[in-house]
């Protein structure tokens, strides 16, 4: 039998947000975008439709289960395997954990659904948004970010402009800085002009770190990272943010090889990421690597002279997609 999914994860250590709990509300891989940089790899449907794909009872009820196994965090940070705003249920998923906790809700989005009024009404009842913004004029988005061909980017600029202007919450804007495709004087000065008009409270500076989903997708040298920190003077802090913002679980002293799937499966990582950030023995992270490289549930891949491991992808795999609402274009 088929072992049921689990759609909360964590808690991780993020940078940024402490301990965060993880909540993924997408199949692997549903998005809007099919960006070159992303650690989960291509994207497998690619539409702006709506749907229930995850319920939210279900949700609420697995984070209601880890709270109450005193499970301490400082975020519940809606993310995970695609872009978590095209699940319907979004705003009953925000409603509920509000309704059980009063830990902080953080939502993790590329910003490019906050016209669609559920989508505005649900991101509004959270703490923090964390939109990205990767480009400065429409023909890097679509090199960068690929998105459906009707979305433009002047229009997700304005959709976060004008959530900007209602939400009382933080809004941090993350840029993905990616070798000879954004990072020159002249994309960051574009990118900077957007930043001015969207106005958020911190803009977060990255760049690739962990495998992407194309292999020309480049990290940006730290130096110039510095240099573009420097030239971006918004009245938002300008922060380098290389680590992703959801990292490694936690609360560790052991892991078992289902949970060491769990965690790969949403972010491939390195052997000494796993042991330092669980703190456990070096040793017992080589046996369970090692067992599960034999089996063929996990391979390495080599980014940047760091050798990760992540989870064995099947070629043409995708998720079934349950019938729901349409709101695309």
């Amino acid at each position: 039998m088929k072992e049921a999914r689990i759609h909360v994860y964590g808690p991780v250590a993020s940078r940024r947000l402490g301990a965060s709990l993880g909540i993924d509300l997408v199949p692997l891989k549903i998005c809007n975008y099919d960006c070159i940089y992303c650690q989960l790899g291509r994207t497998k449907t690619l539409t702006n439709r709506m749907a229930p794909y995850i319920l939210a009872d279900t949700v609420v009820g697995e984070i209601k289960a880890r709270l109450d196994q005193g499970v301490n965090t400082d975020y519940i940070t809606i993310a995970g395997s695609g872009e978590p705003t095209l699940n319907s249920e979004l705003q009953k998923v925000i409603s509920g954990i509000k309704d059980i906790t009063e830990v902080p809700v953080a939502v993790l989005t590329n910003g490019s659904r906050l016209s669609d009024p559920s989508v505005s009404k649900a991101c509004l009842m959270a703490d923090l948004v964390l939109p990205s913004l990767d480009a400065g004029n429409q023909e890097v988005f679509q090199k960068i970010n690929r998105p459906l061909p009707e979305l433009m980017l002047k229009d997700v600029v304005d959709n976060m402009v004008r959530f900007r202007e209602k939400y009382s919450g933080l809004l941090w804007l993350e840029v993905m800085l990616i070798e000879g495709l954004n990072s020159d004087d002249g994309n960051i000065e574009d990118i900077g002009k957007l930043i001015d008009i969207i106005k958020p409270d911190e803009v977060q500076l990255n760049t690739v770190m962990r495998p992407p989903a194309e292999p020309f997708a480049h990290a940006v040298d730290i130096e110039r990272i510095k240099e573009i920190m420097l030239m971006l003077q918004p009245d938002a802090p300008v922060l380098i943010e290389i680590a992703s913002k959801e990292a490694l679980p936690v609360s560790g002293g052991s892991i078992d090889e289902a949970g060491l799937m769990a965690l790969l499966n949403r972010r491939p990582c390195t052997f000494s990421q796993i042991a330092e950030a669980l703190k456990i023995n070096e040793a017992e992270v080589i046996k369970i690597l090692s067992r599960m490289l034999a089996d063929k549930l996990i391979i390495t891949e080599d980014v940047a002279g760091g050798l990760f491991y992540r989870t064995v992808r099947i070629p043409g795999e995708n998720p079934e997609e349950p019938a729901g609402e349409d709101r695309g274009a």
